[in-house]
């Protein structure tokens, strides 16, 4: 039936002994197979046994197919469903309102049949699944249970289990018709009851517990049906439409490659495999969603907090295919080992599974450390399950603009965050509706888990989340949005005219082809058309502000939308980190007396890594050295030799990495922790370090910073940059109480970050002097 083997098709001439088991949800659907079987059947009295297998926690009643299976070995086993047709249904996937009032069209109940049947009967085609002889079935009853509860194939048990293949043979010869992006779990619960792993997992767990396993199965029913979700059709078709709906504000279309969209059906079709998405908005976990149903690849189990089940929609998502679960476990062992053993099984089963690996929404634009929760559950299902070659499958969405953006500026500056509820989801999607321009996805290249690590491989687990992270970062493409905002962030507060900044991005292009970073189409093509209309979407938004009173028209960001606009150009900011430390090595080189510059510069790259550790990844040092001279051989193929020559071959260095970006990049980090080293280093002898009240008090003395123009822009204010500097000092030995030595080393400290933050102002004017010269100017 559903063991994957290749389908023997029924042959009307042959005499063989048959049982039939018929699939039929009322009586309609029993006479339309029973007259199909004695029309097909050879034999006068075919044996049969009708069934509403049913994926629900409900003993099916067994007596007549229990009856009927002590037949020969060679007997086969045919199930039979009738698939309800709906013309242009499988086609558009029209799913309308009368659909949600009256029931899935697909599942028509007796009044809703005869009423097809009396317009057409062809639209009721029976199904006939993969059939498997008793014999086989036997075997495979007591390959995938160890023999059931022990009774044998004579059991009830034994009878469940071919009800089950049955529905699960159907179910293939469903997706036929209606496409892989039905295919859901079917029997999850039964199917982890029955397996030997699990019960040998609840055995152990009572040896170490002194619970009986009795006790231990009644813990684990409902915390089965609380955990797994219940994936069907008709819920699949609503999720979908509320995709659409997200979506409402963006471009219909979602710009993927035709290339990493077939590389990913085959991996899907092939592979366990998880889908790790970065987690920019709420709505980018809709994405992979959206993109496996829109393109008939399998449906994605997603992972969900449990604050989110919540009234009506806790159980349409968990219909949907979303896996809620529980923030926090630790003393909960049967739900753990429920948990594992799901997501084992649907590894086993090959349905893909997709979570935001950053574990929450990204507030600062960057790529977040990564969460090891969900991971680590993961790998350690597939090592306690022997699963192999689980592949990860890095996911990022860009969207020209992310309404969650204005949010969490304001939680940044300590507003707090609005609980999630009913009323707050409707608000969300009614903001949706708003122009928002585009949607691009790239799906990064597999990290490939071919042996699963312990439980207790930390190392493994961080390396595997790293590998993901990286390749996160690669396949991020710059847009239009994120380019213009890092342009004008460093160009800030002055604006820059429509030649100017065309010229400007194109500069950023032309750079960012000859290191292979990715880039949007309107980038890619250089269409002014597409360009225009997204920069359109941008002033209209409020994100940029047009001036078109004089003879050019302006562009700018307004001071108060500095942190908004940061967040953009922080999403691609990695990829310009190693120019950034660079220039501003430069920089500092250029106003010191550095001696030996080769030395100097080495050690400056050096302490701007250790400085800004908590914000980005970084590669091993002997890596990242390697591709800093590899940026460095694209600035000046003799780079070492200019270098080595002191100031003058420093100053034709600088001339040739203009127009920099360093400041644009790296100075809000710079001015955050200065604000933060500022309060440590105003602390008395013997003060204690209280982090949340200092923290609270970051926020006041960066405004005062700000007004005071110690910092330059509010994109410097902001609680996770305050609390990663924080981390940084904490790292550093700064936090300790206060001594009269640590108390200098934090002055020193801050001195050291405001000295980086004039060198950046430097830059920034470098910038602003060479904007009249750049490529496409009328100046």
């Amino acid at each position: 039936m559903a063991d994957g083997t290749s389908r023997t098709p029924i042959v009307t001439e042959d005499a063989a002994d048959r049982l039939y088991i018929i699939d039929a949800r009322n009586g309609v659907e029993r006479r339309l197979l029973l007259d199909w079987v004695h029309a097909t059947s050879s034999d006068n009295e075919p044996q049969w046994a009708s069934l509403a297998i049913e994926d629900d926690d409900h003993a099916l009643p067994l007596d007549m197919l229990r009856a009927r299976l002590d037949g020969s070995p060679s007997r086969q086993v045919v199930p039979l469903r009738v698939a309800w047709r709906i013309p242009g249904f499988e086609r558009d996937r029209a799913l309308k309102f009368r659909h949600i009032l009256f029931g899935d069209p697909r599942h028509p109940g007796p009044l809703r049949s005869r009423l097809i049947l009396l317009r057409d009967r062809r639209r009721a085609q029976i199904l006939v699944g993969e059939a498997a002889t008793l014999d086989a079935l036997r075997d495979r009853f007591c390959r995938q249970t160890g023999g059931g509860d022990g009774e044998g194939t004579d059991s009830p048990e034994f009878a469940g289990f071919v009800a089950r293949q049955a529905g699960l043979a159907l179910d293939v010869a469903e997706r036929g018709i209606r496409g892989t992006r039905y295919k859901v779990p079917r029997f999850v619960a039964d199917g982890l009851r029955t397996s030997p792993k699990f019960r040998a997992a609840l055995a152990e767990l009572s040896e170490a517990t002194g619970r009986p396993v009795a006790d231990l199965f009644r813990e684990a029913r409902p915390l089965m049906k609380e955990v797994i979700a219940r994936p069907s059709a008709l819920f699949l078709d609503l999720r979908a439409r509320l995709d659409r709906m997200m979506f409402g504000g963006y471009a219909p279309e979602m710009e993927v490659d035709a290339a990493e969209l077939a590389r990913l059906r085959n991996i899907l079709r092939e592979h366990p495999t998880a889908i790790l998405f970065t987690h920019k908005t709420y709505i980018d976990g809709a994405t992979p969603s959206r993109l496996t149903y829109e393109n008939d690849l399998p449906m994605l189990h997603s992972f969900g907090g449990a604050n989110l089940d919540f009234a009506v929609m806790g159980e349409f998502f968990r219909r949907s295919g979303m896996i809620f679960i529980r923030r926090s476990f630790q003393d909960q062992p049967v739900y753990k080992l429920v948990l594992r053993h799901y997501i084992a099984w649907l590894l086993a089963k090959r349905f893909p599974l997709s979570w935001a690996f950053e574990g929450t929404r990204s507030r600062l634009g960057k790529l977040m450390p990564p969460k090891y929760g969900l991971m680590k559950y993961v790998l350690d299902a597939a090592h306690a399950t022997g699963t192999k070659d689980v592949h990860f499958v890095p996911f990022v969405t860009s969207f020209d603009l992310i309404r969650d953006v204005e949010e969490y500026a304001a939680e940044q500056t300590g507003r707090n965050k609005k609980p999630e509820s009913l009323s707050w989801f409707l608000g969300y999607m009614k903001s949706l509706k708003a122009p928002s321009g585009r949607i691009r996805l790239d799906i990064g290249n597999p990290v490939v888990i071919g042996e699963a690590p312990g439980p207790d491989d930390k190392r493994a687990l961080e390396t595997i989340a790293f590998a993901v992270a990286v390749e996160a970062n690669r396949v991020t493409p710059l847009t239009v949005t994120s380019v213009m905002c890092l342009i004008l962030l460093g160009m800030a507060p002055r604006g820059a005219t429509s030649a100017e900044l065309l010229g400007a991005i194109g500069a950023v292009t032309d750079w960012a082809r000859a290191r292979d970073i990715r880039l949007s189409s309107e980038l890619e093509s250089g269409d002014d058309g597409a360009l225009s209309a997204t920069v359109d979407t941008l002033v209209e938004s409020g994100l940029l502000t047009r001036y078109e009173a004089g003879s050019e028209n302006v562009y700018s960001i307004d001071p108060a939308k500095h942190p908004m606009a940061s967040y953009y150009r922080n999403i691609i900011a990695h990829h310009f980190l190693d120019r950034a430390m660079i220039e501003l090595a430069f920089f500092e080189l250029r106003d010191g007396d550095s001696g030996d510059a080769t030395a100097a510069f080495w050690a400056k790259i050096d302490r701007l890594r250790d400085l800004f550790k908590f914000e980005f990844f970084y590669p091993p040092r002997d890596e990242h050295r390697a591709a800093i001279e590899a940026e460095l051989a694209r600035i000046d193929p003799v780079w070492d030799r200019r270098l080595a020559s002191g100031d003058r071959g420093i100053a034709q260095l600088l001339r040739r990495c203009q127009p920099v970006v360093g400041h644009a990049i790296l100075l809000p980090f710079a001015e955050a922790y200065s604000v933060v080293a500022g309060q440590l280093a105003r602390a008395k002898p013997g003060d204690v370090v209280d982090e949340q009240a200092l923290l609270d008090a970051a926020l006041a003395e960066g405004r005062q910073a700000y007004l005071l123009r110690r910092i330059s822009s509010e994109a410097a204010i902001g609680k996770l940059l305050f609390a990663n500097g924080l981390s940084l000092m904490r790292h550093m030995g700064l936090t300790d109480e206060a001594t009269p030595v640590n108390l200098a080393a934090r002055r020193a400290l801050l001195m050291e970050l405001r000295g980086l933050a004039n060198v950046m102002e430097t830059m920034r004017l470098s910038t602003v002097a060479l904007a009249d010269r750049l490529p496409g100017s009328g100046g």
